[in-house]
Order: structure tokens, then sequence, then C-alpha cells
């Protein structure tokens, strides 16, 4: 009649619709549609259920593997540990964020992780992205500081996923450095600026640094979760103190360092002092980044994961 109709005018009232549902949405026809839900698609049909209630690893997939988070975890808590002689795997300026520390884009083609792949048959046109394949700790773990436009001091000014082997001055991969590290049982540790830690939040630049043999990070400030997340992983966040840092206090990376903890998990304070030495008779102090009662409960217990199983299975 060239009056303007309105959404009020047509909108069904309350009962409307539940007359209409239940006139039109009829049993049968979610009988019909979960009678037939196996019977749709052949090639699901066809994939093989293995009979076990625990998950099966293939040990020839480059996707998913079984992590080694939990091997030779016991019962009792490890409790505290402090740092010694361990020496410096990278030497940072200010902003790494944490796609720096594990990237999740392009899988270089000359990276420890494209060298895994390709042992195992994987053609480069697959190498997928590290994003894809965080399902695969070797893969991770070979991709945790190997961001093309990472910068180290240990090189100088030199940009790319290398550092220095301080025992024998190489220059290698992040991850073959590290390898060899823990190789001859030697700890590591990671020098930083500010923001450590900054961008995204992301797992696996926590989970990373702990299959490499990190023990600490010694920095002038840390993105808040990642701080946590390092603490959930086992690894000491550690803050220089105020006005001071890695070029002030004259550290170079080439340096072996240790941090003293105290042994009990009751002595530690959130926020407390802790001294850290050198080897060449350096000395200075730094806060502990525990910043909560929860975190030390953490890290007593040797990280998040191992916690969080220990309580499942003491509620056994």
């Amino acid at each position: 009649d060239g009056k303007n109709v309105y959404l009020r005018d047509i909108w069904p009232s309350t009962e409307e619709i539940a007359q209409t549902v239940q006139s039109s949405v009829l049993p049968e026809m979610f009988r019909k549609t979960y009678e037939s839900i196996t019977k749709g698609n052949p090639m699901w049909n066809e994939l093989q259920v293995p009979a076990e209630k625990l998950y099966s690893w293939d040990p020839n997939s480059t996707y998913i593997h079984e992590p080694p988070y939990f091997k030779d975890m016991t019962m009792d808590p490890p409790g505290p540990h402090g740092v010694k002689d361990a020496y410096c795997l990278l030497n940072f300026g200010d902003s790494i964020t944490t796609d720096h520390i594990s990237p999740a884009g392009n899988i270089n083609k000359d990276s420890p992780a494209a060298q895994y792949l390709v042992q195992r048959g994987v053609e480069r046109k697959d190498f997928n992205s590290y994003g894809s394949r965080r399902g695969n700790d070797e893969v991770m773990s070979r991709g945790t500081f190997a961001n093309i436009r990472i910068v180290n001091k240990l090189l100088n000014g030199e940009v790319g996923p290398k550092t220095v082997h301080v025992p024998t001055g190489e220059k290698l991969f992040v991850f073959d450095a590290a390898e060899r590290y823990k190789a001859a049982g030697h700890a590591t540790i990671v020098l930083a600026g500010a923001e450590y830690g900054s961008g995204s939040s992301r797992d696996w630049a926590a989970k990373g640094p702990m299959l490499l043999g990190v023990k600490a990070v010694i920095s002038k400030s840390f993105e808040r979760i990642h701080r946590s997340n390092l603490v959930g992983m086992g690894i000491i966040p550690l803050c220089f103190k105020s006005g001071e840092d890695a070029d002030t206090l004259g550290l170079t990376g080439h340096e072996r360092y240790t941090i003293d903890l105290p042994n009990k998990i009751s002595e530690i304070k959130p926020g407390q002092d802790v001294t850290v030495t050198t080897d060449n008779g350096k000395s200075f102090t730094c806060t502990a980044r525990f910043d909560t009662e929860v975190e030390l409960e953490y890290f007593n217990h040797g990280g998040i994961l191992p916690y969080v199983i220990r309580n499942l299975i003491n509620k056994q």
C-alpha cells in the first residue's frame, strides 16, 4: 500500500518459531543422517584404525613425532637448579620476537630442518612450513633461532641463523652448535636486550630453546607471556639491573656463566636478586623473574608440563 515495512512488522514471535521447529525439524531427519554417516565417504571408511587406546606414534612421520618432554621423568620433582659454567649460545640486542626465536614460515633449503627432511625422503617442494610441522619436535628444534633475519652479536653484525661455537670458534647453525654443547655436557644461556620474546605468543619459542639445552635467558626485559612460558619449560628468566646490559657490563658472549640459585625452592622468592659470575672474573646482579609462587612451583618441578602430568598421576 506504499507504506514502509519494518523488521518488527514481519519478525515471527517466539511461539511461531517454536511451532515451526516442532512441526518441521523431525527426529527422523537426524536418524537418517547419523545412520549413513559411516557410508558416505569410502576413502574415510578405508582408513585403518588401530585398536589401541593410546596413540600409536609413527617413527616415519615428519609431521607428528613423540616429543621428549617426559623422557626420564620421575615422580619426585628435581628441585631448583642453578647454572654452572654455561656457554653463551646467542647474544642479542633489543626486540627479539617470538618469530625470531621460532619462525613459522618457510623452511630454508639450507637449514638443519631442511637437511632433516631430505634425509627422510621429503622433496623440497613438500617442505611446507614450520607452522605446519609444529607437531614434530625434531623439525621445530632445528627451526629454533632459524629466522634468516636474526642478528647475533657473536657474528659481529652478520645477519642469519648461525652462531659461534665458543670452544672452537667455528661458525655453525644454531642447532648444530647447541648439539655440540649438549654432547659435551655443557649448558647454554642466551643474552638479550629489551623486549625479549615480543610479538605474538608462540609456545615453541619456549619449547625450542629448552630442547636446545638453554638453561637461562638474561635480558633487559621480557614480554610478559613469553617470560612465563620460559619458566613453564624450566628456563630461568633473569633481568639485568636498571641501566645495565651486556654491553655496559663488558660481556661479549665468549665467557662462561654461572648463575647461583639456592638449592631449596623455599629459599627462592619472586623477584629476588641473583648473582651471575663469569670465568673471566666478572660478577653482576640480576633480578630473577619468577613473578609468582605458582611459577616457582612450576620451576621446582622442572617445568609446567611435567608438573601437570605429575598432578594427574597423583590424582589417579
